[in-house]
C-alpha cells in the first residue's frame, strides 16, 4: 500500500460495531415441546447455524438468549464464544427475550444489535451481512425484505433500544415499535440469498431438512417477515 492508499485508509470512518443478537428461547409447543433451539439440521441444532450465520456475516460479539430447555441447550450445543443467557420468563413470549437481549449490550461500546430468530435457518451469513452493511450509526434502523415484506434479521442501531424496551412485549417483539417508525426502517432485499419461513410445525421440520447443503433457499409463494 503507497502513501496516499495508507492516509485515505487511516481518513475513513471506523466501522460501526454490529453484535449480533439470537433469540432462541422458545418452546416448541407445536412441535411437541421440542425445544427449537435444538432442532437438528445437518446433524447439529438450529442454535449452532444461527451462530455460526451471525459470525460469518461480521456480528461481534454474539448474545444468545435461551429459554426453554437451557440447561439441555448449553450441554448439547456449541456456544463457546457467545454471551449465553437465560430468560426465565421466557414462556412470555418474544418480548421479554428481545429485552433481555439488548439490555445485556449496554454499556459493549457497540453501536447495534443485529437480532435474528433460532426458527429460521434459511437465513444465513450472506442475509446478516446485507443488513449488517445497512449500519451506519446508532440511529440506524433497517431491516431484511423478501420480495417487499419486511422479516429477519432486523438491526436496531442503539438509539433505539430504549423504545423498544419500553414497547416490547408477549410475542409481538418489536412489531409495535417497527410499525410506528415504518417511514425510518432502510429495508434491505434479501429474498434472492435467504429464505424466512418459520420453523413451527412437524412439516415445517420436513421442508427445513429439505434445505440442507447450505440452506439454499426453495420457492415459498407466502414466505415474508
Amino acid at each position: 500500500m503507497n502513501g496516499t492508499a495508507q492516509r485515505d485508509a487511516a481518513d475513513e470512518p471506523p466501522r460501526p460495531a454490529v453484535a449480533g443478537l439470537l433469540l432462541a428461547a422458545g418452546g416448541g409447543r407445536r412441535l411437541g415441546g421440542r425445544p427449537k433451539a435444538l432442532l437438528p439440521l445437518d446433524g447439529r441444532p438450529l442454535v449452532e447455524h444461527a451462530v455460526a450465520a451471525m459470525r460469518a456475516g461480521g456480528c461481534s460479539p454474539v448474545h444468545v438468549v435461551l429459554g426453554a430447555a437451557a440447561q439441555e441447550v448449553r450441554v448439547h450445543a456449541e456456544l463457546s464464544g457467545c454471551v449465553v443467557l437465560d430468560n426465565t420468563d421466557w414462556e412470555s413470549g418474544m418480548g421479554s427475550s428481545l429485552r433481555l437481549g439488548l439490555s445485556s449490550l449496554a454499556g459493549t461500546g457497540v453501536d447495534a444489535a443485529l437480532v435474528v430468530l433460532v426458527d429460521q435457518p434459511g437465513i444465513g451469513a450472506g442475509a446478516v451481512a446485507r443488513v449488517r452493511a445497512a449500519c451506519g450509526s446508532s440511529a440506524s434502523l433497517a431491516a431484511a425484505s423478501y420480495g417487499g415484506r419486511r422479516g429477519h434479521p432486523v438491526l436496531f442501531g442503539a438509539e433505539h433500544w430504549p423504545g423498544v424496551d419500553e414497547s416490547a412485549e408477549g410475542d409481538r417483539g418489536a412489531r409495535t415499535y417497527l410499525r410506528a417508525r415504518a417511514d425510518e426502517i432502510e429495508l434491505v432485499e434479501c429474498g434472492d440469498i435467504a429464505d424466512p419461513a418459520d420453523i413451527d410445525t412437524p412439516a415445517d421440520i420436513e421442508r427445513m431438512e429439505g434445505l440442507g447443503g447450505g440452506l439454499r433457499p426453495s420457492p415459498r409463494p407466502d414466505a415474508g417477515g
